[in-house]
């Protein structure tokens, strides 16, 4: 048995709870009492460091957004030529999935914009600067690619990555990320100005 000292604090627990449970099990199938069982916090603990169930979902999804971007930064770095700068997306997909602790069925994202159409505000905030880091980063990323057709190409990129995502909830292609990168890669050989 772990002492009191030995614990986590009270924020990490319900931190943890919420990012293990609220994205593979679903937001609205997780209520705030089993949140609060799993994180063996009281609801007045919950309420005082976050305020709301709402509030404790936009604190998870600030967090993994600064962790997602922090690994696709990493194979952005360690890429050495256009393409594979844009095709880095699947290997962080891929590294991010497989080394973070963040397997999920799918997307935080995606997830929390299907069951939460009328986010609070801070949420919503957190899901824009999602689509706008993917969506300006694979616009920048397929210039030096396409040039004129760079917008059709970071579209068909973006087409791919969500496609990549959805795969998870089917469990069809069986190895989606490889699937999506495929998909991306033939984008950028029929868009290639070269």
């Amino acid at each position: 048995m772990v002492s009191v000292t030995e614990r986590s604090p009270a924020r990490t627990r319900l931190l943890d709870a919420a990012e293990s449970m609220l994205f593979d099990r679903g937001i609205r199938a997780t209520s705030v009492d089993e949140l609060l069982r799993r994180a063996e916090v009281s609801a007045a603990t919950l309420y005082a460091q976050f305020g709301s169930k709402d509030a404790l979902i936009a604190e998870v999804l600030r967090l993994r957004l600064a962790d997602w971007q922090a690994a696709w930064d990493q194979h952005i770095i360690a890429a050495d030529d256009d393409t594979s700068r844009l095709l880095a997306l699947f290997d962080a997909l891929a590294d991010y999935r497989d080394t973070r602790g963040a397997p999920g069925r799918w997307c935080a994202f995606l997830a929390t914009a299907t069951e939460l159409p009328d986010a609070t505000d801070d949420i919503r905030r957190i899901l824009s600067a999602d689509t706008e880091l993917l969506t300006t980063r694979l616009l920048h990323f397929s210039r030096p690619l396409a040039g004129a057709r760079a917008q059709d190409l970071a579209d068909e990129v973006l087409m791919a990555y969500n496609g990549t995502l959805v795969a998870f909830l089917r469990g069809r292609p069986a190895a989606p990320i490889e699937t999506g990168r495929r998909l991306a890669a033939a984008a950028v050989r029929t868009h290639s100005q070269g």
